[in-house]
């Protein structure tokens, strides 16, 4: 009987997605930590935070890092910032706030196929007719998730209206970010001499500035909050700007330099996972039988495709 061997890359490649996935699952604890401050108050504050972190980090090879990334490529590094950090998150944030935290990872939980399905068309991508049984899993995984989450609903008007309100959220974000997956991967096989983590604080720099352009219209102003509350506040958005922010798009940006679009877009499904997980801890409940068998789906459908790649 022979074994089925993995080369290095691509285990390296998924034990980054896996830890991009731990990181960016506490996003959706984050509206709920602060709640008397905005989904973009909130955004605003995790960007700056993380543009100042990202911009120290990068200064010792600024010079190095900014000449080898031309006029066009900070272009896309603005785009990026706007479509995959700013708008994503404040989306997110008012899905949570709307639907709660499991609702919005289901929703967003379809990014892997959505990746996928447009990363077909990109180098080293397979094809639909293999990449089938696994996205069949995931769906099915997903819509089991989603159905089990409905099922708690308290059945008022007011209770489906902002469910529905919050899921129109959750899918702009899912179609927020399934963009800056796809645009996110092509500039970097443009510019192959900057790093994942270079390229992921010049990220941050740029989101940062964008952070610092939004700041008048955040409404900070508006509001009158007591001392422990900013200091929640300031807290909450310095952690998520250093564990999503910095961490998670320096592992995500390893896992897309390790591997095709069609496995690292599916590696995407961590963030559904580890946010569920995150969202029991929260609320002290754990997950019904049919949410188990989602996730041994979803599990089960990133295995199926980590195997149809390994001879990439």
């Amino acid at each position: 009987m022979s074994r089925v061997s993995f080369p290095v890359p691509l285990v390296a490649g998924l034990a980054y997605g896996v830890a991009a996935g731990a990181c960016w699952g506490v996003i959706f604890l984050a509206p709920l930590l602060v709640p008397d401050f905005s989904p973009f108050q909130l955004s605003e504050a995790r960007y700056i935070a993380y543009g100042v972190m990202s911009g120290a980090l990068l200064l010792p090879r600024w010079r190095s890092v900014a000449g080898r990334i031309p006029v066009k490529g900070w272009g896309g590094l603005f785009c990026l910032g706007v479509i995959g950090n700013i708008a994503y998150y404040v989306l997110v944030g008012a899905a949570v706030r709307l639907t709660g935290i499991a609702t919005t990872a289901i929703t967003t939980g379809f990014l892997p196929v959505l990746i996928a399905v447009f990363g077909m068309r990109e180098p080293g991508a397979l094809q639909a007719r293999t990449l089938w049984p696994s996205l069949l899993l995931m769906i099915i995984g997903i819509t089991l998730t989603g159905m089990a989450a409905f099922g708690h609903a308290a059945g008022g008007t007011s209770d489906w209206v902002h469910r529905a309100e919050g899921m129109a959220c959750a899918a702009a974000g899912q179609g927020s970010w399934t963009g800056f997956a796809i645009l996110n991967a092509r500039w970097m096989r443009r510019l192959p001499d900057v790093g994942a983590g270079e390229w992921g604080l010049a990220t941050g720099v740029a989101t940062g500035l964008l952070g610092l352009a939004g700041l008048p219209f955040a409404g900070f102003g508006s509001g009158m909050h007591a001392t422990s509350c900013w200091l929640g506040f300031i807290g909450v958005s310095t952690g998520v700007a250093v564990i999503a922010s910095v961490l998670g798009g320096t592992f995500w940006n390893a896992c897309s330099r390790r591997l095709p679009m069609t496995l690292s877009g599916q590696m995407a499904v961590g963030e559904t996972l580890f946010a569920l997980l995150y969202g029991c801890l929260w609320s002290d409940h754990g997950l019904s039988g049919v949410q188990i068998v989602a996730v041994i789906l979803l599990i089960g459908s990133v295995a199926i495709s980590a195997v149809a790649h390994r001879h990439l």
